[in-house]
């Protein structure tokens, strides 16, 4: 598999930004159902998405990646911060704040591609209906032969037939049904697709058709990618930048290859060498493994959130959460402390 673009080729449009984006679920317990406390699965994360680039979100599950992805289009509520998109259709806007009526005109413009193809469908309809909803919703004045025919042309983009349409979800493979969420990703005209997991649930055969067809599409259409995933190697072939999570705050962003040459914060350089080798009778020799499990995001260690796995720990790093700071080559990281050596 290949990128579609250069990586070292400079983008410089941000068409979306995230700016100490917070989303905090409260937890209730008692008769009366008092708030005794909160989840912080996204806790302070700031970076931005550039125009026609995708960008990998990986880390272990329940670092926040799916909530981050979610927040951007309201499928779940932010506690704070700020989520800025570039709308061709309203301009700059922070989408945190909006309405959903606020909303309405702008999510043709941001689309997402769910982890499970086979729950992700609708069971009852047929394969036509589904990609043709989001033009009912955002398009009313298209006639029915016109998006008839605009289903046809979109399930043929996605390596299927027009005459596939009046079939069911359960006649298809689950790559096939993945396809179709493709298909209906795309029939607004996206300029941002949220990808979540798009091909965890799939063999590995199928992953790789699949990521080779978002890669045409996004040189076809211009799209923009936000690519979550928890496989290193998937996400090495298909994004030009990573961002690294770990318990709701960011600990390292930059470009895929730098990335993966040269991974500076420790959880990051445990993640890479985690990746498994093609080969089953080899081993990685640098293999770093992690003592403990991760906290609960109930009770988060102060300051740094990893410090209580990180054997380059010291006492400074309880007392607040390191800023990202400047590696060069477009490169951030979030430890003073592996900055310093």
């Amino acid at each position: 598999m290949e990128t579609t673009m250069d990586t070292d080729k400079t983008l410089s449009k941000t068409l979306l930004e995230f700016q100490e984006l917070k989303v905090h679920f409260p937890i209730h317990a008692g008769v009366f159902l008092r708030r005794v406390g909160e989840v912080k699965a996204v806790d302070g994360v700031s970076f931005a998405l550039r125009e026609g680039e995708t960008l990998g979100l990986v880390g272990e599950s329940g670092c926040g990646k799916t909530t981050t992805g979610k927040a951007i289009i309201r499928l779940v509520e932010p506690t704070g911060g700020k989520i800025l998109f570039d709308s061709e259709k309203m301009g700059k806007v922070d989408l945190c704040p909006m309405t959903r009526s606020e909303l309405r005109p702008i999510r043709s413009e941001i689309q997402m591609i769910f982890q499970d193809p086979y729950s992700s469908l609708n069971p009852r309809w047929s394969v036509g209906d589904i990609v043709a909803e989001p033009l009912k919703v955002h398009e009313p004045g298209m006639g029915h032969k016109e998006r008839e025919e605009r289903v046809a042309w979109l399930l043929e983009k996605v390596g299927l037939t027009g005459e596939q349409a009046h079939r069911y979800p359960h006649e298809f493979s689950g790559g096939q049904r993945q396809r179709v969420g493709i298909a209906r990703a795309l029939a607004t005209r996206p300029r941002l697709v949220i990808a979540d997991e798009p091909v965890s649930a799939l063999d590995v055969s199928i992953q790789a058709q699949v990521i080779n067809l978002m890669q045409d599409l996004q040189e076809e259409f211009g799209l923009t990618y936000l690519f979550i995933a928890h496989d290193l190697s998937v996400v090495e072939h298909i994004s030009h930048r990573i961002a690294v999570m770990y318990l709701g705050n960011l600990m390292e962003i930059g470009p895929a290859e730098v990335l993966y040459r040269n991974p500076i914060h420790p959880y990051t350089k445990a993640l890479i060498s985690a990746v498994p080798l093609p080969d089953p009778r080899k081993t990685r020799p640098d293999r770093i493994q992690l003592q403990g499990e991760p906290p609960s995001p109930l009770n988060k260690p102060s300051g740094c959130a990893f410090r209580t796995r990180c054997p380059y720990a010291e006492p400074s790093c309880a007392e607040e959460r390191p800023p990202l700071l400047d590696a060069g080559s477009d490169h951030q990281v979030a430890c003073p402390i592996m900055m310093r050596e």
